[in-house]
């Protein structure tokens, strides 16, 4: 079978017809999922929507992106099962082709947010108090939407139907050399810049935790920290590091059939593991909500009361907090806490990392 992605320069034999049955098993229950398990999280955050904190705000845009996401999946699930046949035009083709990128990297960028809000919290509570407010939360989620958009909406004019009635999701042969470094910078900026802060974030988040909480608190935080990590890695990195050597290789000369034929099959075959994370997200979200208790972050003072309210375990370490419970500013009073942040004690501990709402 003659891949109907690969340009003259490469005139190979490229056996697809794997995919046929493996990306719409995975797109299918990826569907399936994304919708069902992030549907639950936003009508259970939606019927909180007076006791959001910063946490909440961002699993909910990133419950919305990962549901839109699943949206654009019974396109390509029907074209793959006709055989990379697109019968639903020209402007469908565009359009689900931007919107599977679109919602991809917008989750991306909104877990680099959580991350970002996670480091913050424990490793800089004080900053988290002056500058994390409700409106600049909501800033940034517009920040992020609007920076995906600009980053994505290429894809849309060089996304289209070629001559055998295909949905291309990359261009065109003729316009495949303009293509290749718009999708090199996409990769760069849309993916490994991310990464690299969250790794970075959540490194230093690990070395606190390391430093303040001892035994089986400490076991689980980290615990719970390796495992967001990887599997952010897990769905991302392989697809965009598959994906970047294959536009390569499509525009370099004499690479040899068997090499590309390889590389391929490995971009094919790390595709869908991109689309999981639209339902990893959600999962983390109701594994964590009510494991993440006490003891991942034990208070200096046990027996005080105010210390019980104002210190927030890192039990939403993979998403925010229970929707439900609404946040730590909820279970204490308001003047309670004012008096407390002022208190020279309150100062003192702030060396003790901790996440604050």
């Amino acid at each position: 079978i003659i891949s109907s992605n690969t340009p003259p320069s490469h005139p190979c034999c490229i056996d697809e017809s794997y995919k046929y049955i493996f990306l719409p098993i995975c797109y299918s229950f990826t569907f399936i999922f994304s919708i069902l398990l992030n549907s639950v999280v936003l009508f259970r955050s939606f019927r909180q929507t007076k006791r959001w904190n910063a946490s909440l705000i961002y699993m909910v845009n990133l419950a919305s992106t990962d549901f839109m996401y699943g949206l654009s999946l019974p396109f390509l699930v029907a074209s793959y099962i006709m055989r990379d046949r697109w019968i639903f035009g020209d402007f469908m083709c565009r359009l689900v082709r931007f919107l599977f990128y679109f919602n991809l990297y917008c989750s991306i960028f909104f877990l680099t947010c959580i991350s970002v809000h996670r480091y913050l919290g424990i490793c800089h509570p004080m900053k988290v108090i002056t500058l994390e407010t409700k409106k600049a939360v909501k800033c940034t989620c517009v920040l992020v939407w609007i920076v995906v958009f600009a980053l994505t909406c290429p894809i849309f004019r060089f996304a289209q139907t070629g001559h055998y009635q295909n949905c291309w999701d990359d261009a065109i042969d003729k316009e495949f050399p303009d293509y290749v470094p718009y999708g090199i910078i996409l990769h760069l900026l849309g993916f490994f810049v991310p990464f690299s802060i969250i790794a970075w974030c959540y490194s230093h988040v690990v070395l606190t935790i390391f430093r303040t909480l001892n035994g089986l608190s400490r076991r689980k935080s980290i615990k719970t920290i390796i495992t967001i990590t990887l599997l952010f890695a897990l769905c991302f990195f392989p697809f965009h590091v598959t994906r970047t050597i294959f536009l390569l290789l499509k525009v370099t000369n004499r690479v040899p059939c068997h090499t590309m034929t390889m590389v391929s099959m490995c971009y094919k075959i790390t595709r869908p593991l991109a689309s999981f994370n639209a339902w990893l997200n959600a999962l983390l979200y109701f594994l964590t909500k009510d494991k993440g208790g006490a003891h991942c972050c034990q208070i200096v003072n046990s027996n005080s009361r105010q210390h019980a309210g104002l210190l927030l375990p890192l039990r939403m370490m993979g998403k925010g907090e229970d929707p439900e419970e609404g946040g730590m500013d909820d279970g204490i009073d308001n003047k309670e806490n004012k008096a407390f942040h002022n208190s020279p004690s309150y100062m003192k501990r702030a060396k003790v990392r901790y996440i604050v709402e």
